[in-house]
């Protein structure tokens, strides 16, 4: 036991060595141990915890807490938007090709560096879109390509703000907080009900913002490999890995949902008609797919909707129709 705390208090040790000392006396930012033990944690609360209290429950109906919620987070992410922007990348301060850390006490680079923060905290709010899943009993919501993306992402953003909060790297906060006011909007709009319904056919191309997103983020990260910046190199495939496994976790996610789907409809018109029967449990079966009659669940391939990876609204009322979970 001596030896692992005599490790840790090594690690500790170097970590404030070598970090942005503007930020070591920061909140959460002392040590990674914080942050790995709350990203832990809401493993444990969306995969274990939560559907074992929900079990027996009813779900919540969280109509107007959504419409708060996804609002504060369209007008949180603007605001962290703004803040990186006006910080360097919408002022014409900052290069695209190679943008080195500041480290001074700069105006410029101190609000860059607090705006660094602010979106590393963001990631702790975004925790409460698998909640809200939890709360009303989406369990199949809470997918592995969910929990990933936000159970990661604290982790990965404190490395940042810890050691490079400035720079080249926050082009990846700037560019994931703009397509986070799109797909919070989107949300806040299906969350007010029915009538928007007609205002929310570009759900599709919500996730190919975000696959674009992910290939310009490794664009701009992997372009310092081969030129001369002096910028860590090591953040340079941090940012860039992770960007590649995104992209190819939504691309995959895509295929899964439109791509697969098309071909269905497209057979489905081929053959004219679709074959329906009805088992002793009362579900309907259209081409082997079992759904529940009910309108709350179905499942096709085990295949949703792009978009509903993260969606807070309940789309079985919004579109008259079967939701795939």
């Amino acid at each position: 036991m001596a030896l692992v705390l005599k490790y840790v208090d090594d690690f500790h040790t170097l970590m404030n060595k070598t970090g942005d000392p503007r930020t070591a006396d920061w909140f959460l930012m002392s040590s990674p141990f914080y942050t790995l033990g709350i990203c832990l944690t809401y493993v444990y609360i969306v995969k274990v915890l939560g559907p074992r209290v929900m079990e027996n429950r009813k779900p919540f109906q969280l109509k107007n807490v959504l419409i708060a919620y996804n609002l504060f987070q369209v007008i949180f992410s603007a605001w962290i938007f703004y803040e990186i922007g006006m910080s360097g990348w919408l002022t014409g301060r900052y290069s695209l090709r190679c943008q080195p850390v500041d480290y001074s006490n700069h105006p410029n680079s101190i609000r860059m560096t607090h705006a660094s923060w602010w979106y590393y905290f963001s990631k702790f709010t975004e925790f409460m879109d698998t909640i809200f899943f939890i709360l009303r009993k989406k369990f199949g919501h809470v997918t592995t390509l969910h929990v990933i993306h936000h159970g990661i992402m604290p982790m990965s953003v404190w490395f940042g703000v810890k050691f490079t909060p400035g720079g080249h790297s926050t082009f990846f906060g700037f560019l994931n907080s703009f397509v986070h006011i799109v797909m919070y909007f989107y949300y806040l709009l299906a969350a007010i009900g029915p009538q928007m319904q007609k205002y929310l056919w570009w759900k599709k191309y919500l996730t190919t913002l975000q696959m674009v997103q992910f290939v310009l983020i490794m664009v701009h990260a992997f372009q310092l490999l081969f030129i001369d910046c002096n910028y860590p190199r090591g953040f340079v495939w941090f940012i860039g890995m992770h960007a590649v496994m995104f992209f190819f976790l939504f691309k995959d996610f895509y295929n899964q949902a439109y791509n697969r789907r098309e071909k269905r409809k497209l057979a489905v018109q081929t053959n004219g008609h679709i074959k329906h029967s009805e088992d002793q449990n009362g579900y309907l079966k259209q081409n082997g797919h079992t759904i529940k009659q009910n309108g709350h669940t179905i499942k096709q391939n085990g295949v949703r909707d792009a978009a509903d990876y993260y969606t807070n609204a309940q789309f079985s009322e919004l579109n008259n129709r079967t939701k795939v979970e």
